[in-house]
């Protein structure tokens, strides 16, 4: 697949420049394999991102199709993953925080994905990856490597660059001086030589392995017996740039019914921080009151607009027809998106990760099952309440507040919850 790139604006650079201010904070940036994004866990990784205070998410084997981005709340998703296949996938998750700091991404293919913001003095990059396992062929642990190292090679050689994900190698605790730290975990294996190969070309280094933590804080992954733990994801970052990362280690108390843990580190850099727009004004269609019409009208009576040139008339009937609007017809008022997913399964969430942190593994289970059937009984309430009131809108003629419902929930969500939308009429 192709790189798709895509560009967002940052900065108003013709506009006044007040409105921009850098300050060195500390970030917090993060990685996780979700073995799949189903129902409901975009809820509960976003609540432990927020609980946890991380800014930039690298999200591992999400498991959706197509690929794209959306706002959910107080957070943006970058994603990609295959066009059809529920297989891999990768997505960026960012907060409100850094949101405006973002210049682009690349939507490289269902394994690699980047996102660069704007800093100071340089910009910051980056590239989560989620790496074939050691059951792959090699062939495909070639190309994988071949397009990460085509993806890095359009980042800017002065960004500072962070690559993070699960990398599926172990690159042991043996220090390789530039490379690897002191505080690795088990024995290197045929993946982890590949991979610290890689940092070598490229000048990198292995961040969570320059820190001394528990063994609880260095293995981001359990089996599910419990019986063998693995360093298999890092958090890699320019060489050059070391020095500006604080901590890195696991968050064991995080959860979202995955075998892998999150994986922080604290860096501290400038982001530029950009004032926040102005929302432009949207008229409430719904409410236009007879003094708007009245008004305009009594403003064209007393113009002769026959002999009027094209242009001159076209920018008068506009002056005339917003400043009446502004002034007679109330704003639209901007409604959050409903939350699907209820209380209840918030709350079986918080105890499934409280039973976690006890290691009551049976416990576990019962909860995570727990939780996958209320979520898939909350989203099909959810649509059910979303057709019912496109089809009360469509009765009253109110197309406006039907447009774009159908896909607020992703496309085929309706069709999957047995759902039908018809028209006053009857017709699909």
């Amino acid at each position: 697949m192709e790189p798709k790139q895509k560009e967002y604006p940052a900065v108003d650079v013709t506009g006044d420049r007040s409105k921009d201010r850098c300050c060195k904070e500390q970030y917090c940036i993060g990685t996780w394999n979700v073995r799949s994004m189903n129902q409901g866990k975009l809820e509960v990784v976003k609540h432990e991102m927020a609980r946890v205070n991380v800014d930039i998410l690298g999200i591992s084997k999400l498991k959706w199709t197509g690929m794209g981005e959306f706002n959910s709340d107080d957070h943006y998703i970058y994603y990609c993953r295959q066009e059809y296949l529920r297989r891999n996938g990768v997505a960026i998750m960012v907060n409100k925080r850094v949101r405006n700091a973002v210049l682009g991404c690349n939507l490289k293919n269902n394994r690699m994905i980047s996102v660069s913001f704007q800093g100071k003095p340089f910009n910051i990059t980056v590239i989560q990856v989620y790496t074939p396992t050691s059951n792959a062929e090699e062939a495909e642990v070639e190309r994988f490597y071949e397009d990460l190292q085509d993806l890095l090679e359009l980042t800017p050689k002065k960004d500072v660059l962070f690559m993070i994900g699960d990398w599926n190698a172990k690159v042991g605790s043996q220090e390789i001086p530039g490379v690897t730290g002191k505080f690795g975990l088990g024995i290197r294996n045929e993946a982890g030589q590949r991979l610290i190969e890689f940092c070598q070309e490229n000048a990198l280094v292995i961040a969570n392995t320059l820190f001394q933590q528990h063994k609880r804080r260095l293995y981001t992954w359990t089996s599910s017996d419990a019986q063998h733990r693995n360093q298999i994801d890092y958090i890699l970052c320019s060489q050059r740039w070391r020095n500006s990362i604080q901590s890195a280690k696991t968050r064991p108390g995080a959860d979202c019914g995955s075998d892998h843990e999150l994986l922080i580190a604290k860096f501290r850099l400038k982001l530029k921080k950009v004032g926040k727009a102005t929302r432009p004004f949207r008229y409430d269609l719904n409410q236009i009151p007879y003094d708007y019409t009245v008004e305009v009208r009594n403003i064209f009576k007393g113009r002769d607009l026959i002999e009027r040139v094209p242009d001159e008339l076209w920018n008068e009937v506009r002056d005339i027809v917003q400043k009446t609007g502004i002034k007679t017809i109330p704003m639209e008022k901007k409604c959050k998106k409903a939350k699907w997913l209820s209380g209840e399964a918030l709350q079986i969430a918080v105890k499934r990760r409280e039973v976690k942190s006890k290691g009551e593994k049976e416990r576990y289970k019962h909860l995570n099952a727990e939780l996958q059937r209320i979520a898939r009984r909350d989203k099909k309430a959810f649509l059910r309440d979303q057709c019912k009131e496109i089809e009360e809108n469509n009765s009253a003629g109110r197309r406006s507040s039907t447009r774009g419902k159908g896909h607020e929930e992703g496309g085929s969500a309706y069709a999957k919850a047995g759902l039908n939308l018809r028209s006053p009429t009857g017709n699909p």
